[in-house]
């Protein structure tokens, strides 16, 4: 990528096909991190009607490709999730919650939660998107 930009597409997860799993800027310190679902390593979508596996599948993904860009949790500064069926979300936040507990902690970034009518794998319940900033 040009002007500096630094293309992380980490191993274990499926090879991105129009897109790239993070790109991190010229300053090597803000990391954009592409919407992950509950792919596993095979590109295979687990957790099928199950919101919570899928969010926790998802956010594996999601730090998997911080993590290969140099950071960890707590660089996370903003996130977007993405969800197919608010309501049924909504019934597994305290799941969720522990899901996010145990994989981040107990800080949040700034966060927003959108409705959408589908993603693009037909069966994924959630996307996780967000952006990282990483010490100088």
């Amino acid at each position: 990528m040009s002007d500096g930009h630094d293309i992380v597409n980490p191993e274990g997860l499926p090879h991105p096909s129009g897109f790239n799993h993070a790109v991190v800027s010229g300053d090597g310190r803000t990391v954009w991190l592409a919407g992950q679902t509950a792919l596993d390593h095979h590109g295979v979508l687990v957790g099928v009607g199950d919101v919570v596996v899928q969010f926790d599948q998802a956010l594996r993904n999601l730090l998997t490709v911080l993590g290969a860009a140099g950071g960890h949790p707590e660089h996370l500064v903003s996130m977007t999730v993405y969800i197919v069926d608010l309501d049924d979300y909504r019934a597994h936040s305290r799941e969720i919650g522990q899901v996010w507990r145990r994989l981040v902690g107990s800080d949040y970034p700034a966060m927003a939660a959108v409705g959408v009518a589908r993603l693009w794998d037909a069966d994924a319940r959630v996307e996780v998107q967000g952006v990282a900033v990483l010490p100088a």
